[in-house]
Parts: C-alpha cells; structure tokens; sequence
C-alpha cells in the first residue's frame, strides 16, 4: 500500500490498447525497445510507476499504479498522446501508414487489479507472445 499525504491506498491497473486498424507497427525489435523506452519516459513524468509492460506487434499491455487522484481515462490520455507524439518523431515512416496523426485505436481496456492478485495479472502479461520486462520496480 502507498502513502499518500492524508490516506493509504494503492491504485493499480491492467491497461491494454491497440494500434489504429491494428497495423502490426512493432514487428521490428527495434521498434519494440522504442516504445517500451517511450513509455517508460511519459509514465515517470507524470508519478505512474510501470510494474509490468508487454509491446505486441500491434497492441500495449501495461500494469500500472498511479496517484488515487489520476484517472484511468487521465492514465490513457497521457500514455497514448506522449507516445503517439514521440514515436511519431522518432521513426518518421509511421507517418506514412497514419496521415491523420492518430496512431492507436480509440479508447482502450483496462481492468482494476484489486479483485485478483497483482501477481496474477503480471503473469498473464509476461505469458503473452511479447517481449516483455518485468523489473521496473527497481528503477
């Protein structure tokens, strides 16, 4: 559980979403590594710690604990719009397959991690047929 200034609490949360029309955008390794790299950026600049991330060939599983006061649709909205931006600066080529500057698919799913051991979901993550990191708690 987290401290927070007047309450103790934990917010965690299974996220997933996809790519627009679900190109297979990161089939390069590269790619892959840029996203997780991205990510990992816009979820410590906005206080959401990464317990677990998976990049698939055309969709993002995360397990996340944000501040109680941070939305999941607040989560989405800063995850998905900083890496769109980034990713769209770094390999200038996904411009070509999204010309309207929209690179994941609308909305997204998520599922509270409270009802089920936080374990539990790390390990489906981690089973998917992803790369995937586990260890970023310790960062």
């Amino acid at each position: 559980m987290n401290s927070f200034s007047h309450s103790y609490g934990e917010s965690t949360y299974h996220l997933w979403w996809i790519t627009k029309c679900r190109y297979k955008l990161f089939r390069n390794r590269w790619h892959k590594y840029l996203c997780r790299d991205i990510l990992t950026q816009a979820a410590k600049r906005h206080n959401v710690t990464i317990r677990c991330l998976a990049v698939g060939d055309d969709h993002i599983h995360i397990v996340a604990t944000m501040h109680p006061t941070m939305s999941v649709s607040k989560a989405f909205q800063v995850l998905k719009g900083a890496s769109s931006w980034a990713l769209f600066r770094a390999v200038p080529n996904f411009r070509l397959r999204y010309q309207r500057g929209s690179l994941w698919g609308r909305g997204g799913k998520f599922r509270s991690v409270g009802d089920v051991d936080t374990q539990t979901v790390i390990d489906y993550v981690n089973r998917q047929n992803q790369m995937y990191l586990t260890d970023f708690s310790s960062q």
